[in-house]
């Protein structure tokens, strides 16, 4: 059985994906890791899906006709992986030495940990927050709203990412961030799939919450480093991100803590972007960055339409 089923949705990207499969590749052969390689592609249309093609023909081309989402993409891979561990890969990220060893090393120590997370770094080298507790109603309530910059360093959002803990110290968390995201076959085939009612955001979340439900261990291991370029597909459509995410929240919440609880951040997370869309007109009439405060209008008019409602 090949040790290792590297599985990539992308969507647009084509240039990072080079340099990510390039990373890939380099960290495999110099380990000398058994590797298999598959690309989900969301019907790109700047030649991902050629270039794919013509300079990585090792590697497994899923070309879909359409996007089908992020959730449903990493799930199309796995299907048709056969390692012995999976990992879930972003497009915008760089392997960095021999990180995939480092990780299928540990795992292969720990046969109790369901899933792993990397140190996640910058383009400029710095660390990026990716470790983190489970979030609670307060969390959600402040996180990723346009109040959390009232809380940056409150004990609410440093207990949620896990400031209290050295980043340099290798340990048990709740979740990690999903952007490089190593499983352990037997834990996917008991925790099953990521939860296909989510388009993007959140999916990991709620799959480590399941996997730790049955006993599995999550660890962050920061002696194995990725570099994260972050958002370089979702960025390129703003209004849909906000939707995304925020739906995502919604439906996480309503999943795991009941319909009144998912109900009431959904009507809150509502409220929040009908005070932001009061602010940005304001500023558009007295004529502050016109360009910038219409393409804000447009994003938060959209997120309303949308009623942040789950797709069930």
């Amino acid at each position: 059985m090949t040790t290792l089923s590297v599985v990539i949705v992308s969507w647009n990207v084509r240039d990072l994906l080079r340099r990510c499969l390039e990373s890939v590749t380099r960290s495999a052969q110099e380990s000398d890791l058994s590797c298999q390689v598959i690309v989900v592609d969301s019907a790109s249309s700047d030649g991902s899906q050629a270039m794919v093609r013509e300079s990585f023909p090792g590697v497994e081309l899923v070309a879909c006709e359409s996007n089908i989402g992020f959730v449903k993409g990493n799930n199309v891979g796995v299907s048709r992986s056969g390692g012995r561990y999976i990992l879930l890969l972003n497009p915008d990220t760089e392997v960095l030495g021999d990180a995939l060893a480092q990780m299928v090393s540990y795992m292969d120590a720990h046969p109790d940990v369901g899933a792993l997370g990397p140190r996640l770094l910058d383009a400029q080298g710095q660390i990026q927050s990716s470790r983190r507790r489970f979030p609670t109603v307060a969390t959600a309530l402040v996180e990723s709203t346009m109040f959390q910059p009232c809380f940056e360093d409150s004990s609410l959002l440093r207990r949620y990412h896990c400031l209290d803990r050295s980043p340099d110290e290798e340990q048990e968390v709740d979740w990690v961030v999903g952007a490089c995201l190593l499983l352990r076959r037997e834990t996917w085939e008991a925790v099953g799939p990521l939860d296909e009612n989510i388009f993007m955001y959140s999916e990991e979340l709620d799959w480590c919450r399941r996997a730790r439900s049955r006993g599995w261990k999550v660890v962050y291991l920061p002696a194995a480093r990725i570099v994260h370029y972050e958002a370089q597909s979702s960025n390129q459509v703003s209004g849909p991100r906000h939707i995304y995410f925020q739906t995502s929240k919604v439906y996480y919440f309503r999943k795991h803590h009941g319909a009144f609880v998912g109900e009431t951040l959904r009507v809150f997370l509502l409220g929040t972007y009908v005070l932001q869309l009061g602010l940005e007109a304001g500023k558009w009439l007295v004529g502050h960055k016109r360009a910038l405060r219409s393409e804000r209008i447009r994003a938060y008019v959209g997120v309303l339409r949308s009623g942040l409602r789950p797709r069930v």
